[in-house]
């Protein structure tokens, strides 16, 4: 599985920058999950995922609060989740996922993105059966068999254990999010590095330096996307 969350982490940290733009798309998704739900994460499980994500980027909590106060004022602002799937170049794939109050607004401008920057938008289905959705937890200050042992005693499985710069990156299906971070908080670690539900890809590509830049051009037009929440693709940032 070797050097996955790192290779993703590597583009991720030159746009975790525009903070700004990181805490209106938390914002954005806290509303969502919580006017699903209940407003109160220790009832709802997805609400409780997302303010976990939130933590590790350091969202403040007037944003938080904002979001699920506007829940439980009973907003009548509704959003669509929304997957796209498309093709950069020399055989790069990417997915996007999005919440809109608009779809009429959001299909053109992703499809805009991808034309004008050496891609194509894809059907449904042309790119997602390459990814697997992956819980990803990191935790530091453990070593990679003080972490399976932990996760062994807790009988919490998990699909793999990478030591990746100063932490340990525990790769599990998407149901045991949760049961991870639980086995890590009975042992008294409640930090995480990384608390993420993403898509891996099965196989990295690499590009030559000037498709690089272009699909560069390409991630990073989409992420600009107010109506885009996450992006993910399979080009490998670090050869």
């Amino acid at each position: 599985m070797g050097r996955k969350w790192n290779n993703i982490k590597e583009k991720k940290a030159s746009k975790d920058a525009s903070t700004s733009r990181i805490y209106a798309k938390f914002g954005r998704e806290i509303y969502v999950v919580a006017k699903q739900g209940e407003p109160d994460p220790e009832s709802n499980q997805a609400l409780k995922f997302v303010l976990e994500r939130a933590k590790t980027y350091n969202v403040p909590k007037a944003i938080i609060d904002r979001a699920i106060e506007k829940a439980k004022g009973g907003s009548d602002e509704n959003y669509d989740e929304l997957r796209y799937e498309g093709f950069g170049p020399n055989g790069s794939m990417v997915i996007v996922d999005a919440l809109t109050n608009n779809v009429n607004r959001t299909a053109p401008e992703v499809r805009s993105a991808f034309s004008k920057n050496g891609g194509s938008l894809g059907v449904s289905g042309s790119v997602n059966y390459m990814f697997d959705s992956t819980a990803v937890i990191g935790v530091e200050g453990k070593t990679a068999d003080e972490v399976l042992e932990i996760l062994m005693e807790a009988d919490v499985d998990v699909r793999d254990i990478l030591e990746e710069d100063e932490s340990i990156i525990v790769y599990a299906e998407p149901d045991q999010f949760h049961a991870v971070q639980e086995a890590f908080r009975n042992v008294g670690i409640s930090e995480f590095t990384v608390a993420e539900l993403t898509m891996l890809p099965q196989t990295f590509v690499t590009l030559p330096e000037e498709s690089k830049a272009q699909f560069e051009k390409l991630i990073d037009a989409l992420e600009d996307l107010d109506d885009v929440q996450q992006v993910y693709h399979n080009v490998d940032f670090e050869d």
